[in-house]
């Protein structure tokens, strides 16, 4: 650093700070963590300084390999499929047994039906999962983990909705009402518990490079289709969800509360 002026050394020092998100000490339960969105948060979360549990439904050989990847004495993997508020309260419950406390909870977790389904031949069966597993479990993830977060005198929670929140989705109502909602929850539960020092904000991710959107991106058709409404001209990464979602847990957020964080290449302004 000889020779270099002193203001210079000292902007350096504070974007490096910047760039350096640290969450040292803090235990963070990120749902959905064994692939794409998920996945990745856990990898960034670790890298960060977190101890962190995650769940997975289906991909234990994926979530194995991640909690080798980062370690057992940094990272927990625990099976539950968060179709129940049940199933939510206990993963809570599992992660403050791991780690001995709770700080940041992302609520990552979600189904999208692939299929089309016209509003008058959805099924009562898809409507009630999609509910289930896309916000009432979220609920319970929230009412568990804040009563948690006010014993330790704070914390962060992030809502991972969609563009599909704002906008809604033609023949996908029911993911749409579940996202939509999320955005809900987070504009009352922020004012409700900023008392509390307990931070809630949401990422609304579009179109993200992830097994669940496989099945439409994998079509030309309807690969061309999206890429229209994109303006930047492509879909995300996972590591482009996970970094923002990273950053409204750290104290660099600290002045942001009841916010959606729109990561979507621009293309809520697009439809």
């Amino acid at each position: 650093m000889a020779g270099i002026p002193t203001i210079y050394r000292i902007w350096r020092a504070i974007l490096v700070g910047i760039v350096n998100l640290s969450l040292n000490s803090k235990v963070a339960l990120i749902t959905g963590g064994s692939r794409g969105i998920g996945a990745a948060a856990v990898r960034m979360f670790v890298a960060a300084g977190a101890k962190v549990v995650f769940n997975y439904q289906a991909a234990k050989a994926q979530a194995e390999d991640l909690v080798r990847e980062c370690g057992a004495e940094n990272c927990r993997a625990v099976e539950s499929d968060l179709s129940t508020t049940e199933a939510a309260r206990q993963l809570v419950s599992s992660a403050i047994s791991a780690f001995g406390r709770l700080d940041i909870l992302v609520a990552n977790h979600g189904i999208w039906p692939p299929e089309d389904a016209p509003i008058d031949r959805m099924s009562d069966e898809q409507w009630h999962r999609t509910i289930a597993v896309n916000l009432d479990s979220v609920f319970s993830l929230v009412k568990h983990s804040v009563g948690q977060m006010k014993k330790q005198g704070g914390g962060h929670i992030v809502l991972v909705s969609s563009t599909a929140g704002q906008r809604g989705e033609a023949f996908h109502c029911d993911y749409a009402a579940s996202k939509g909602a999320l955005i809900s929850m987070v504009k009352g539960l922020s004012t409700e518990l900023a008392r509390d020092d307990i931070h809630v904000n949401c990422v609304a991710p579009g179109w993200v490079a992830t097994d669940m959107a496989a099945p439409a991106l994998n079509d030309p058709p309807t690969r061309e289709k999206v890429f229209r409404t994109i303006p930047l001209g492509r879909v995300g990464t996972p590591e482009e969800i996970a970094g923002p979602i990273l950053f409204l847990c750290t104290p660099y957020a600290g002045f942001i509360t009841g916010e959606v964080f729109n990561v979507n290449g621009g293309a809520v302004l697009v439809g």
